[in-house]
């Protein structure tokens, strides 16, 4: 997605909030307008900037980690057929359990710091990479491994060399899904108990009926999101180059 579609959705959703203040005239603790939370942000910079950087950190070690880690399971699942039939329905399983099933338990195994929330985001991440480079990886076009097999390759020498050069768009695939939900993870794990990250600012905020402020942490989320995603579209280009996206116009 370019930035500046990005940009110009952004643009698109304060022109409909502020639309809405003034059609509905709700109460500022139930909607603030999109001044006040302006307002918030020049009035508590230095504190959200320093809840920020708690959660940008918990999110960029769980997509680091969910990322390398279901790219390796789905590597292992291709590599060993007989092993993947029993990953795949334990990470079924664990994928299954609601997030907020998993932040108490989280929490209580590895503490109220960083490392709870990182592990959330790892666990929401892996499943959405895992799934789709294991996808790839099983759909190779047949005329290809019988062209390869004509070569005597080995079964690792086809994964290595074939297979997972060719899996790698549904790597992106898995990686642009999973991206947008690494905040998740990590405010997830911040509601359920932390002592810094935007997640506990809103819910201390909410707790004072401060909406501005709510308002101006989930507007930094929305930007994390939004900066995710476009990095993910940047490593794209560099690490799949032969596979560039085709953007269609509209003729008319």
């Amino acid at each position: 997605m370019p930035p500046r579609h990005m940009g110009m959705g952004l643009v698109g959703l304060l022109v409909l909030w502020q639309a809405g203040i003034w059609l509905f005239h709700p109460p500022a603790y139930i909607l603030p307008p999109p001044a006040d939370v302006l307002a918030a942000f020049a009035r508590q910079g230095g504190f959200l900037l320093r809840n920020s950087l708690v959660t940008i950190a918990e999110i960029a070690i769980g997509l680091a980690c969910g990322a390398v880690l279901g790219a390796l399971a789905a590597l292992a699942a291709a590599a060993f057929p007989r092993a993947g039939r029993l990953i795949w329905p334990a990470v079924l399983v664990l994928q299954g359990l609601p997030v907020f099933v998993l932040a108490p338990i989280l929490v209580l195994w590895f503490g109220f710091g960083i490392a709870s929330k990182a592990v959330m985001a790892t666990i929401i991440i892996f499943f959405p990479v895992a799934s789709a480079f294991a996808d790839g990886l099983r759909r190779t076009e047949p005329a290809i491994l019988d062209a390869v097999a004509l070569t005597r390759a080995t079964h690792w020498q086809t994964l290595r060399y074939i297979r997972a050069p060719l899996a790698l768009p549904g790597l992106i695939s898995g990686l642009r899904v999973a991206a947008p939900l690494a905040p998740i993870g990590a405010v997830v794990g911040e509601w359920v108990g932390a002592s810094a990250g935007l997640g506990f600012v809103m819910v201390q905020a909410n707790a004072r009926m401060q909406t501005d402020i709510v308002f101006a942490a989930m507007v930094l989320l929305a930007v994390l999101t939004l900066v995710l995603r476009l990095a993910v579209d940047v490593a794209t280009a560099r690490i799949i180059p032969w596979a560039p996206e085709v953007h269609h116009t509209d003729p008319r």
